[in-house]
């Protein structure tokens, strides 16, 4: 197998493919629940304990059609979101187990180098916001909760830290801070991709766009900055072009299969694997700091298997 090369220095060689979704691929799975940790349903993490070998088979299943990275089953394992399930003071623990779990799958595979990402969502608070319930709450907690996240990734084994699917830009700005303070602790580095959400009008939750975030975060020390959720591809076309244009970070782009809609309540996300390999084949073609491209919630082995030829048919034209 040839040299695993760091992930940062990697995206600026080649075009690196992530993963697929993991919670709309869970639910596939129609977990009950006696499923989970003690019995408390919806808590995805846990199944990492209670149902390792799913995860694995998730994890499996994407490196087998050609990504080059997975996320860790981590996206809701910062100190405040565990603490909703009563895990709160294992989280160190927890989020080094769930890379180690990520780490094994990928030494399961000996033709190219695979990475294991660091998942880190959001904590559920606003702390940008006037909310008497969402954004009373002490920064320095929510730094702390993303620390502890961190340092357990990096102990697990992980090769970069993912913010994702960020809603407020303070959130992202301690979630940054938390990560840099995780290395001196634990003495190693890695890389930082910070990711934020937008609505199809290119906005955060709380209204701040897409030049605002990027200005507020690009120089605090990240390695790469993205987008991903909340919208399909091509509503993100006009903001993955004013990233491009900055010329300064390579950039993520993992869309949803298409915009969610409503059926009886559940979110379904009906883009084809062929049409949003067409539109992310267009993304790559005129956006060339685009560096990194996966699927979230709605794709699945399908879609990522779409992206890998695109990837690889791009390569060779490069070549010719």
């Amino acid at each position: 197998m040839t040299e695993k090369i760091p992930l940062d220095v990697l995206m600026k060689q080649k075009i690196v493919l992530f993963d697929g979704a993991m919670g709309t691929e869970i639910q596939k799975l129609n977990p009950k629940p006696e499923d989970f940790p003690d019995g408390k349903e919806g808590f995805n993490d846990g199944l990492s304990f209670t149902r390792p070998e799913w995860i694995k088979k998730i994890h499996r299943s994407y490196l087998q059609v050609g990504a080059d990275c997975i996320e860790t089953n981590t996206f809701g394992s910062n100190k405040l979101k565990l603490e909703e399930y009563g895990y709160g003071d294992q989280t160190l623990d927890y989020n080094k187990k769930i890379a180690q779990l990520a780490v094994s799958v990928t030494q399961e595979f000996t033709d190219k180098p695979r990475y294991v990402i660091g998942s880190m969502g959001p904590t559920g608070f606003l702390p940008s916001s006037n909310d008497p319930s969402l954004g009373q709450i002490k920064l320095d907690e929510i730094r702390e909760a993303f620390e502890i996240q961190a340092e357990g990734l990096i102990l697990g084994g992980v090769d970069a830290l993912l913010i994702e699917t960020s809603q407020d830009i303070l959130e992202v700005k301690l979630a940054i801070e938390a990560c840099h303070k995780a290395f001196k602790k634990t003495g190693k580095r890695v890389p930082i991709i910070a990711n934020v959400t937008l609505d199809k009008y290119g906005k955060m939750l709380l209204g701040t766009n897409v030049q605002a975030a990027y200005t507020t975060v690009s120089e605090m020390g990240i390695d790469a900055f993205g987008l991903n959720c909340s919208t399909g591809p091509t509503e993100m076309i006009s903001s993955v072009q004013w990233l491009n244009e900055q010329d300064s970070l390579p950039l993520l782009v993992v869309p949803n299969a298409g915009m969610p809609e409503n059926r009886g309540g559940s979110a379904v996300y009906k883009m084809e694997p062929k049409e949003m390999a067409n539109i992310m084949a267009d993304f790559l073609n005129q956006y060339p700091n685009v560096r990194i491209i996966g699927g979230c919630c709605g794709t699945n082995v399908d879609h990522i298997s779409f992206l890998r030829k695109v990837i690889d048919e791009k390569a060779t034209e490069n070549n010719r």
